[in-house]
């Protein structure tokens, strides 16, 4: 054979699968969610697949097709409907990534992408859940003021529910950045706090300076110092800041299912349960929609867009990239009374 035959040959690249460890290097670069979601995704659709007798991987564009088509037509259990359009995109997603890491080709979603458009579409005609992008309301400082009224401050556990719906507003935090916060990491000073957070989506720390409201109620510097103080009176000087608490005021209380402990020793809450905080005040002030921990995050950047607030200080301030197309969309809406141009008719 010549050099030119030789060069001339195809190139086969070698199939490599990835080692367990680095599986799950990979994995780690996801949020928790996001590794628990493709896990279930990824799960369900295997089982499916076992179930007709069909070889899941690599996964042709006619059997991703019958997977969610199937999906459209059958009604979860924890539900009673359907998954919806986002959940189907997010499969898709998990199914695809599977792809990549054991080294296989790409699959092609295009006709599964198609399915779920007119999937979406339907439900929007018929006005059914999932045609309407569910998004959380915004936790503006006059419902703030409501929840915080709901509480009774003078007991630990709504010492740690203000704080967590001032220090989540201030900070724009999202969930799980929040209840990621430990009890020595606020360095208090004469301004106020600086706090150092975890940014999940960045993937990086990034400070944001905690500052003293004008009203005592609505202060988060305030609200952040009693629960401090209250955690070391009760002898938490290390470890979470946000934790669970029963009605009785004990910190941190052993929770058992079938005589096993369950849940983080710490007593550290998790993003379901913070969000659940926030649920409760809204439900307890008597608001109506979605209401969870993006409440807080949404309610920051929508009321410093309404008070002028440069996007550049709003992106430091609750840790968006200076290119977020998510922070810009807050900029780009306004108000929607402030700048209806129905107004001048």
């Amino acid at each position: 054979m010549t050099d030119i035959e030789r060069r001339e040959q195809p190139f086969t690249p070698a199939v490599r699968q990835l080692s367990d460890e680095a599986r799950a290097a990979l994995a780690a670069g996801r949020a928790d969610s996001t590794r628990k979601a493709y896990r279930e995704d990824r799960e369900a659709f295997i089982a499916w697949c076992a179930e007709r007798g069909e070889q899941p991987l690599p996964a042709t564009q006619d059997l991703l097709i019958e997977y969610v088509t199937h999906l459209t037509l059958t009604p979860r259990p924890r539900t009673g409907r359907p998954s919806a359009p986002s959940s189907l995109e997010r499969m898709l997603s998990a199914i695809t990534t599977m792809h990549a890491e054991l080294d296989l080709p790409k699959p092609e979603t295009k006709g599964a992408r198609t399915v779920i458009a007119g999937y979406k579409h339907q439900l929007a005609i018929d006005k059914k859940p999932g045609g309407k992008q569910q998004q959380a309301k915004a936790a503006l400082p006059p419902a703030l003021r409501k929840m915080l009224a709901t509480l009774d401050r003078d007991t630990l556990i709504g010492k740690r529910d203000a704080a967590m719906l001032l220090l989540g507003y201030a900070a724009a935090t999202r969930s799980s950045e929040l209840v990621g916060i430990d009890i020595n990491e606020p360095v208090e000073c004469d301004e106020g706090y600086m706090l150092s957070i975890y940014r999940v989506k960045m993937k990086k720390y990034t400070n944001s300076a905690i500052a003293y409201g004008k009203s005592p109620a609505t202060c988060p510097v305030r609200a952040l110092r009693a629960l401090i103080t209250a955690m070391r009176e009760a002898g938490r000087t290390d470890g979470p800041l946000f934790v669970r608490i029963d009605r009785h005021g004990r910190i941190a209380p052993p929770m058992m299912r079938k005589g096993k402990p369950i849940g983080d020793p710490s007593g550290r809450l998790t993003p379901d349960a913070a969000s659940d905080v926030v649920e409760r005040l809204a439900d307890a002030a008597g608001f109506q929609g979605r209401w969870r921990g993006h409440s807080l995050r949404r309610g920051f950047a929508t009321a410093a867009q309404r008070g002028g607030a440069p996007m550049i200080r709003v992106a430091r301030q609750g840790g968006w990239a200076d290119n977020s197309t998510s922070l810009a969309r807050y900029f780009d809406e306004g108000d929607p009374w402030e700048d209806n141009p129905v107004m001048g008719l």
